[in-house]
């Protein structure tokens, strides 16, 4: 990452540092509402673990930056009117399939899991953001823009620019928007997001927009007949940070040891999260079979 991305994301962390201080004061003390302090604090542990590893040459996709520019198949310049639409555009594409596979593969969940701990939401959920995402290597996904011309460094900023517009969204008291909600990813939709219900598992994975989840059908609408519920499937207790940092690591390691067969162990890495040899595990779409099942298996009432 270069110094500009680099300033770029730390004013970015530092404005949300801020904003959610205020929210946690006004809350706690201006409206004697009850406020997780635990997990803010957590949280800004979280936040200066996440900004000294930073620092660290740990990057497995850094070192393919230059590579793919080197040898890209155009120059885009950045000059023309077009660029910065387009430029978003396909950042917007990329991150969702980022996103995405942060939530379908065991890999890149550990890491991102760090995210999704915290069982409420609130403006200091968003910079709860995993160690080891440079170990990861999510940044991968934003290759293709580099290697269809468009320079690193505004690849970086343009993902600055999509985290630093989700802080916002990490509310419980924001309600819908109305028109806002066909397009935008909204408080609303990402509450869905962070819920752990069965209900609404797997959704929403978009960044500033909300389209490519309608396009690819992974949109579910916050319902008001279904309260949220936030945290992981299996609740972290924890308000250490090393802990919360690195519990998945720990649950993924320890079930590619004890994986029977070595196709399990390659399953327990990229397979999707809570899968299982025996087909019984606790993926989303096993958590869901059983379900149904369930239902269906229920005796008719005369």
């Amino acid at each position: 990452m270069d110094y500009s991305s680099g300033k770029l994301f730390l004013f970015g962390a530092l404005l949300v540092l801020a904003a959610a201080t205020a929210e946690g004061l006004i809350r706690a003390y201006a409206l004697r509402a009850p406020y997780d302090w635990r997990g803010y604090f957590a949280s800004v542990g979280i936040f200066i673990g996440r900004r000294i590893i930073d620092t660290l040459p740990l990057g497995l996709a850094v070192s393919a930056y230059g590579w793919v520019w080197e040898h890209r198949l155009f120059t885009v310049p950045l000059a023309s009117w077009w660029a910065i639409p387009l430029l978003f555009l396909g950042q917007e594409f990329c991150y969702y399939w980022m996103h995405r596979a942060d939530h379908e593969i065991r890999w890149f969940w550990v890491n991102h899991s760090v995210h999704h701990s915290p069982d409420r939401i609130n403006f200091s959920t968003a910079f709860r953001l995993g160690w080891t995402g440079q170990i990861s290597g999510q940044m991968i996904f934003f290759l293709p823009l580099m290697w269809l011309g468009f320079a690193p460094q505004a690849v970086l900023a343009m993902f600055g620019l999509n985290l630093l517009y989700q802080f916002w969204i990490h509310a419980e008291w924001i309600p819908k928007l109305g028109p806002l909600e066909w397009i935008l990813n909204t408080p609303s939709h990402h509450r869905v997001h962070h819920a752990s219900n069965l209900e609404y598992l797997d959704a929403n994975y978009g960044g500033v927009l909300i389209v490519f989840d309608r396009l690819f059908g992974t949109f579910i609408e916050e319902r008001e007949d279904l309260p949220c519920r936030y945290g992981l499937v299996k609740p972290l207790r924890s308000f250490n940070p090393f802990v919360i940092a690195f519990h998945e690591w720990g649950n993924m390691i320890r079930d590619v040891i004890a994986a029977p067969t070595w196709h399990a162990r390659l399953m327990h890495v990229i397979g999707r999260p809570g899968w299982r040899p025996d087909g019984q595990g606790e993926t989303t779409a096993d958590m869901r079979r059983r379900a149904a099942a369930a239902v269906t298996a229920q005796p008719v009432s005369a």
